[in-house]
């Protein structure tokens, strides 16, 4: 049993590879505090990130969105007066319709998922990491905004003061969350951004604490190369909010729940420095450009941990 936390383009696509290695034997935990409402109906974008990549459904190369999909109704909704800056194709725009009447129905969101990724073959499990709302809200110099507001819309523009994520308080892990903890003998941290995709899922009462508490191996990838991010504003995040864009930022956010660290070739220099703490370094090619590159990776990790 494999259990990975996931969120967003890398986590999506480090979890492909996983999946194409281990199948069935993994279970992925997705981030939720990126999920919005927009023209009326529940979207969840690295949920669906998730399973759209890992379906063979997904855009690769763009990191979202389903590929050759169209924009013709994104492109009505302009005309008609409406803001249309976040971009859902005409097929994606099926599976939030899809989500929104099952949620509507009564299902929860682990069950409508569980629904999608079967409808659409993929092996792996995929579980949100709860059935409550949490909103991600980014604090910035002129308002806090909506993580997606802040992400798309502005395109990371503002600086970063904080980020606050509404509802955990009230917000609890599913029971098969905690379910996917418990029996994992492997928990993988994926090359996600730690603030607004880990984060969340870390944030939920008592995940941490089971993680700390684990007997599985227990392993974050960076999703820092040199110090940058190969998608999205991690590095940008980390570093206004006072904790070193680097690999060993990572690192020590992770260090309590973490017993191996993977870092790229181009970062190998930081292993002695996380080695000194006592935890192991796994050095290889984290840059995953294509499929054959992310099982490549996975299988490596596996073969480090002795994992077959």
């Amino acid at each position: 049993m494999i259990t990975v936390l996931s969120g967003g383009v890398g986590g999506a696509r480090f979890a492909a590879g996983l999946a194409e290695v281990a199948g069935e034997k993994v279970t992925i935990i997705v981030n939720t505090a990126d999920d919005e409402e927009f023209y009326g109906l529940h979207v969840s974008p690295d949920l669906d990130t998730v399973v759209y990549t890992l379906s063979g459904l997904g855009d690769w190369e763009r990191g979202w969105g389903i590929e050759g999909d169209t924009f013709r109704c994104n492109e009505m909704l302009g005309r008609l007066g409406l803001e249309n800056w976040f971009r859902i194709g005409d097929a994606d725009l099926a599976m939030s319709l899809f989500r929104t009447l099952m949620l509507r129905q009564g299902y929860r969101l682990t069950e409508v998922v569980e629904m999608a990724r079967r409808a659409l073959g993929v092996r792996a499990r995929i579980l949100p990491m709860s059935d409550d709302r949490v909103r991600t809200m980014v604090v910035t110099e002129s308002a806090v905004l909506p993580f997606q507001q802040y992400f798309v819309k502005l395109r990371c523009e503002p600086r970063v003061l904080g980020v606050v994520f509404d509802g955990i308080e009230r917000a609890r892990p599913t029971p098969e969350v905690m379910e996917a903890l418990e029996a994992a003998e492997l928990i993988v941290i994926a090359p996600s951004n730690p603030v607004v995709s880990v984060g969340p899922i870390l944030s939920l009462e008592g995940v941490r604490e089971r993680l700390r508490k684990s007997d599985a191996k227990r392993l974050a990838v960076s999703p820092l190369i040199g110090g940058k991010t190969v998608k999205g504003p991690a590095d940008k995040m980390l570093a206004a909010l006072g904790i070193d864009p680097t690999a060993i930022g990572v690192f020590k956010l992770y260090s309590d729940i973490i017993d191996i660290m993977v870092l790229d070739r181009e970062d190998s220099k930081l292993a002695p420095l996380i080695e000194e703490s006592g935890k192991r370094c796994i050095v290889t090619d984290t840059l995953i450009r294509s499929r054959q590159e992310s099982a490549r990776l996975a299988k490596t990790i596996l073969e480090n941990v002795g994992i077959t």
